[in-house]
């Protein structure tokens, strides 16, 4: 981040403007550099390093010179305008983010996909590419989920016991998908639950990993298939994570069969832990 504050003002009645919109299609809000989102300070708490000073003051020029960033006269501030500022609103209004990192993906391709669940059913999502591009939309949270899925190893479900590191190893496509709620108390924010599901595609088999309650360093297999996967992701990413109409049947899917077994004990390990700030 700048030495200056960024601050993001909207017309009243223009989130929900933004929410009718994307009830009649997704919303692409723009493709923006690392260095342009470390500038707004948007997505910071989700990067694995952070740019240098340089490339972040360079970032400031090339978005003030498109209207992007604008001194608010008198004051240190920077206003945040346009398609970015209205992402950095809805990733401010998020508590929860689904991060999907994965690896053997094709040319053209987002290797690393964020899912920032709105409380009205919608999602704000960034797609990272191979050059560090950040393309971002707000679509409703079942069209997100889909898109996630297509990402995502795929395969005929392994409910046998399997070692990850060997099926790891020899994977023609795995992910690791990492779901945290957090809360917020001014820049502060806290997570309150962290979880990570590991899945890998090797010789048309589905194989997905969740850790341990009683050692998390350790995978352990769990049969799931791929529609039973973006299940046990909903509802460890809160009720955002679920549109309107689907809440209810979704949330009584989520209470019974394997799905319930399996949150059940990533939940009795998350409860072990302390709040940790992020």
């Amino acid at each position: 981040m700048t030495e200056t504050q960024s601050d993001i003002r909207l017309p009243p009645g223009l989130i929900d403007a933004v929410l009718y919109l994307v009830s009649t299609g997704p919303v692409p809000l723009g493709g923006y550099s690392l260095a342009e989102m470390v500038a707004v300070d948007a997505v910071v708490d989700f990067l694995d390093e952070m740019p240098s000073a340089e490339e972040v003051a360079e970032a400031v020029r090339s978005l003030a010179a498109r209207q992007l960033l604008v001194a608010l006269p008198g004051t240190d501030r920077l206003q945040v305008r346009g398609d970015l500022g209205i992402a950095v609103v809805f990733q401010q209004r998020a508590r929860s983010v689904i991060d999907a990192r994965v690896t053997g993906t094709e040319p053209g391709e987002p290797w690393r996909t964020l899912l920032l669940p709105q409380p009205e059913g919608v999602v704000l999502e960034v797609l990272i590419d191979a050059l560090g591009v950040h393309e971002l939309s707000l679509r409703e949270i079942d069209e997100s989920l889909r898109r996630l899925r297509e990402q995502l190893p795929t395969g005929s479900p392994e409910g046998d016991s399997a070692d990850p590191d060997q099926v790891l190893a020899a994977a023609e496509r795995s992910a690791l998908v990492t779901i945290t709620q957090y809360s917020a108390s001014g820049s502060t924010e806290t997570a309150e639950l962290s979880a990570d599901i590991v899945l890998a595609r090797r010789d048309g088999r589905l194989y997905v990993f969740t850790r341990d309650p009683e050692d998390p360093e350790r995978l352990v297999s769990q049969g799931l298939d791929g529609g039973e996967v973006l299940e046990l992701i909903r509802s460890l990413a809160g009720p955002g994570a679920y549109g309107e109409g689907d809440m209810h049947s979704n949330a009584e899917s989520v209470r019974t069969g394997h799905i319930a077994k399996v949150r059940a004990m990533i939940m009795r390990r998350l409860h072990r832990g302390e709040p940790t700030t992020v």
